[in-house]
């Protein structure tokens, strides 16, 4: 099947010719129809597997143009990243298009993105909190709202989105088509479409939890984060084999650290992207690693949601992730558009148990080799590795509430308190007392 056999409008098919693009992916040719037949539709597949476009074909098939200021399709994504990354596809598709696009995301300024909307959008992107304050503001009108667009749901859910996305579901008209992508269906997903989706038609473009068949998964059992980063340093060397590399890591903390040993051999080469990052560094960064000025580039899971990025030839997980799924999600950075692919995971041996996970979830056990025998072994362990002492139980002891022991004396005897002794202060008051109230003879 091709893009010609789908039933596109010539504007489309044109903007797919200038793209080169010619045969729709798994999940895009098997869900076109239902999207087409107003269904409310749950697509389930994998990332890199062109679900950005599954959704804007046939939405921008359907589209009509009207004279109204207001949009007609809302998508929420749950990163900045990727906010920009479906505002940029979406321009490419409506080239011949007279297709108005606003994209809207929190910590950037406001007033920009309420100007544009003011100017008018017929298709609006944007993250759960700021498109709330854009409804809220009365910046963003949802009455002419025709379809609604949940993009990487499951995401949106582990960071905490689910109130905002309930608020926005409620506040648009309640006629209207929902759908919902995601890698993986967990019980909250499944709550929120009990709660608004009618009668939803489900396609599944590979099961969810599958390794990705243009992967090459490899293992290799590495000690510490020391040798880690000797090993990481030897793959890197490798300019021709890996052209284009992510490093994948679980914290901001660990993603610093690891920059800071092995940026001085890379230097231009290197960048890296975290949540602490400031939004013009993220986005330099970003397209610096898309362009081809940094080879390497060393991001976390939560920023690997929001990477588009063609041609990645290796993704290195330099350790292995706390949720399994998020594996998938970074091994499917590589791998795109039916080409090949190649994922190789660093992991110690107190990361057994997350292996476990991630192989049980896939049901393929993942190739493990033995580490090549130039790579330095180091003995030095991070505060993390060391092993964590147990400090024992000391019983303090009651101060005793009466002296005992050799060390009591009796007090001498003019040193012991008279109690029928009458103080200085009380004399003195004596006296003027019998001064004020003299006795009468």
């Amino acid at each position: 099947m091709t893009f010609e056999d789908l039933n596109l409008n010539s504007s489309l098919k044109n903007a797919l010719r200038d793209m080169q693009l010619t045969i729709p992916s798994t999940i895009q040719h098997k869900i076109f129809s239902v999207i087409m037949s107003g269904r409310d539709t749950i697509g389930i597949a994998q990332t890199g597997t062109g679900k950005t476009y599954a959704y804007l074909l046939p939405c921008l098939r359907k589209w009509k143009f009207s004279k109204a200021l207001t949009p007609q399709t809302v998508i929420i994504v749950p990163t900045r990243e990727l906010v920009i990354q479906v505002v940029e596809e979406t321009k490419k598709l409506t080239k011949y298009m007279e297709v108005s696009i606003v994209g809207a995301f929190g910590g950037a300024n406001i007033k920009p993105q309420m100007n544009a909307l003011h100017q008018g959008a017929d298709l609006v992107v944007g993250t759960p909190g700021r498109l709330m304050d854009l409804i809220l503001n009365g910046f963003l009108k949802t009455k002419l709202v025709k379809t609604l667009i949940i993009d990487e749901v499951d995401e949106m859910l582990n960071l905490g989105f689910r109130t905002q996305l309930k608020n926005l579901m409620t506040l648009l008209p309640e006629k209207r088509q929902n759908l919902m992508f995601s890698a993986t269906l967990n019980d909250e997903i499944q709550k929120l479409i009990n709660l608004f989706f009618k009668r939803p038609e489900r396609i599944e473009a590979a099961p969810a939890g599958s390794p990705l068949e243009n992967i090459n998964q490899i293992l290799y059992s590495v000690p510490n984060f020391n040798t880690k980063v000797n090993f990481l340093k030897e793959l890197l060397t490798d300019k021709k084999l890996m052209n284009k590399v992510l490093v994948f890591v679980s914290s901001k903390k660990l993603a610093d650290d690891l920059f800071e040993k092995i940026h001085k051999f890379f230097l231009k080469e290197m960048g890296i992207i975290h949540s602490n990052k400031s939004q013009n560094f993220r986005f330099d960064a970003f397209k610096k690693f898309q362009s081809g000025t940094y080879r390497i580039l060393v991001a976390t899971d939560l920023i690997s949601r929001g990477l588009d990025i063609s041609e990645v030839s290796h993704v290195i997980n330099f350790d292995l992730p706390e949720i399994e799924e998020n594996y998938i999600h970074r091994i499917g950075r590589t791998g795109r558009a039916e080409k090949k692919g190649n994922a190789i995971s660093l992991f110690s041996p107190y990361e057994a148990r997350k292996k476990l996970a991630i192989e049980k979830l896939m049901n393929f056990e993942i190739p493990t080799k033995t580490l090549p025998k130039l790579i330095k072994l180091s003995t030095v362990l991070t505060q993390d590795e060391l092993p964590k002492t147990r400090q024992p139980n000391l019983e303090l002891k009651n101060p005793l509430s009466k002296p005992s022991g050799l060390a009591y004396h009796e007090k001498k005897l003019k040193n012991k308190k008279n109690k029928n002794k009458l103080r200085y202060i009380d004399k003195i008051k004596r006296n003027k007392n019998r001064k004020r109230n003299p006795k009468t003879r």
